[in-house]
């Protein structure tokens, strides 16, 4: 893919809606490690721990702006086509990052690691972890859980009243 393709692509609804999916990770990838570098880090609470506060806390903006700003979806969220799903998917991010950082954990603490050492690998395992499950993630969002459905669209803009005026 060239250059010239690549910045088509992202002028696309698509592309616009893949970088704006980006934007809100970077931002949920920023909340939870630096929660959990405070958490396992600075106050020692260790991994379980602070992989569980960092993915809770960090899934509240993750939520708000892959909803609103990704998707462009307004009003409330629906529960069970919405909140419920994402917050699935977020225990299903926590239970795999912390599994991950459990056992980095445990190497690093039997290898002897420096409290930098190991609170910097554990953390890398942790970022690693979410950046395993993105892609599906998005798919998921894009395909299910944050689809336009007709019955939410306003009349003039689903097709009922013809086309608006």
């Amino acid at each position: 893919m060239t250059l010239p393709d690549l910045v088509e692509k992202f002028k696309s609804p698509e592309g616009q809606k893949m970088f704006r999916y980006t934007m809100a990770s970077v931002v949920a990838v920023c909340v939870s490690t630096v929660c959990f570098l405070i958490f396992d880090g600075l106050i020692g609470w260790g991994a379980v721990v602070s992989s569980t506060l960092s993915t809770s806390i960090a899934a509240i903006p993750s939520y708000e702006m892959n909803r609103k700003w990704a998707w462009g979806k307004t009003g409330r969220g629906h529960l069970w086509r919405e909140v419920v799903p994402f917050w699935g998917l977020a225990l299903l991010g926590w239970g795999f990052s912390t599994i991950c950082v459990y056992f980095m954990e445990k190497y690093a603490k039997h290898h002897h690691y420096a409290h930098l050492l190991k609170t910097g690998t554990v953390a890398a395992v942790y970022v690693g972890a979410f950046g395993v499950l993105w892609i599906g993630k998005f798919i998921l969002f894009n395909k299910v859980l944050f689809v336009h459905h007709p019955e939410d669209l306003p009349p003039a803009l689903d097709g009922r009243t013809g086309i608006p005026g």
